[in-house]
């Protein structure tokens, strides 16, 4: 709360911008290991657009039409058959599943930061990103706050979104038709 009362909302997002354009090179990674050679160009693009013209805190490449794209590797795996596991809510990081937090290790070393090799500025990139990541998540407090299980409602909406960017959208509709119960007679 404090982060978003000091900071004024351009320079937020500036610095968001930023966070997103160091760690871009993982969606890069991942657009081709899981074949989609021509969003991974798109992607490489995107980051040399944004890294040149304003060194990561404009995002100049979304008004040529390069929208964001986000892959990691727990969605490689996830594209590579790898089952999901057990949801987990790790400390810090927050809801995540054995086979994404695995991916975490190999993301790692697909971002800007992991080749930092001041130690202090490394682990300060790292805090400023979760900080600015804690502050983006500040409004759903409130819908949170409304619901019957927050953690059965986190766990289900985080679960449900990780399955539509592993499949990139293309989810299964669920067959709502009800039951066929013959112990049941029609008037």
């Amino acid at each position: 709360r404090g982060y978003r009362e000091v900071m004024p909302q351009p320079v937020r997002r500036g610095i968001t911008n930023f966070m997103e354009n160091y760690t871009y090179p993982r969606t890069i990674v991942n657009d081709l290991l899981q074949g989609k050679l021509a969003d991974g160009g798109r992607d490489t693009l995107r980051l040399v657009f944004n890294t040149v013209g304003g060194l990561g805190f404009l995002d100049p490449a979304s008004r040529f039409g390069l929208t964001a794209n986000d892959e990691d590797f727990g969605q490689t795996l996830g594209r590579w058959g790898v089952p999901i596991g057990s949801y987990l809510v790790l400390p810090v990081l927050g809801p995540s599943t054995l086979r994404d937090a695995v991916g975490r290790v190999p993301d790692e070393y697909t971002t800007g930061r992991h080749y930092v090799d001041d130690a202090y500025v490394r682990y300060g990139m790292a805090a400023v990103d979760v900080i600015d990541r804690r502050a983006s998540l500040l409004d759903v407090e409130q819908v949170l706050a409304e619901t019957f299980d927050e953690y059965a409602f986190v766990r289900n909406a985080w679960l449900q979104r990780r399955e539509y960017r592993v499949r990139d959208g293309d989810v299964p509709a669920e067959d709502f038709a009800p039951e066929d119960d013959s112990s049941v007679s029609s008037p």
